[in-house]
Formats: C-alpha cells, sequence, structure tokens
C-alpha cells in the first residue's frame, strides 16, 4: 500500500524541518504509534535505528535504515524480515524565502496477512496524523524562536 501525503506551507526553514525529521529518537514523544526508536548506528549519512511501532493490537519491532539528505530529504526504509517492503520519505521543499513545506509518502506491506490488515486500514489515517504531528512539534519549537 502506498499513500502520500503533502503539508501546508510552513514558517520554518528547510533546515529546521529537516532537523525535526531526522530526529528520529524524538518520534515516540509527538508521533502516537511509536513507541521506541534508538538510534544504534551513526554515521555522516546513514542511522541505523531500532524501533517498535503499535497500530491497534499489533507492535512491530524492526531496524531500519535512515538516508539523510540535509536538507531536502530523509528516506527511511527497512530489510526486516516481516516486512515485504517499508519505504518512508519525508520530503522538505522551500517555499519562498521564510518557509518550506513537508511532504510524506509511505510503501508498506507486511508478510503477515492480519498484521497486513489491520496496519493497511490505518495507514491512510496515520499517515495523515503524522504530518500533522510533524507540523504540531514544529510550532511547539520553532514558533517562539
Amino acid at each position: 500500500m502506498r499513500i502520500e501525503r503533502h503539508g501546508r506551507r510552513l514558517p520554518y526553514s528547510s533546515e529546521q524541518i529537516f532537523d525535526l525529521a531526522a530526529d528520529i529518537e524524538r518520534y515516540p514523544q509527538f508521533l502516537r504509534w511509536w513507541i521506541s526508536a534508538h538510534i544504534v548506528r551513526r554515521e555522516p549519512q546513514l542511522l541505523t535505528v531500532e524501533q517498535v511501532l503499535g497500530v491497534g493490537p499489533v507492535q512491530m519491532r524492526f531496524t531500519s535504515q535512515a538516508l539523510l539528505q540535509r536538507p531536502d530529504c530523509l528516506e527511511v526504509r527497512s530489510s526486516d524480515s516481516m516486512f515485504e517492503k517499508f519505504h518512508m520519505r519525508f520530503l522538505v521543499s522551500p517555499q519562498g524565502p521564510d518557509g518550506c513545506s513537508l511532504s510524506i509518502a509511505a510503501e508498506l506491506e507486511l508478510r503477515s496477512v492480519i498484521q497486513q490488515l489491520v496496519v493497511g486500514a490505518a495507514l491512510s489515517t496515520s499517515v495523515d496524523e503524522i504530518l500533522s504531528a510533524f507540523e504540531a512539534r514544529a510550532h511547539a519549537l520553532y514558533r517562539a524562536h
């Protein structure tokens, strides 16, 4: 299943929004489905992350790799055995001299049919909520600065 959403214009720099997306260890603080996220290896443009996501009764523990392409793109992929395909892309686009927008594209296919039914049903709504949560987090962090 593939879902793509485009965010509203935000009055923050591309670097600020990229930093927000790249701060994966803080996802559990503001994203409903992230139970935990820990960086286990850090390279200049690649993070290896162990994370746990929960959707309804389903919890998924897996390792992913986040490719950092500052300040435009964050690509997250997992080749964990539970997935047929896991790919999320956070794209930051400049919008005038003092703003940008964040878009999210997600492709998710689980090997388990039962898990795919549960997660697939929630994916469209969850991508919308993730985008809204990033916008709210940006306002909370950057509005006063």
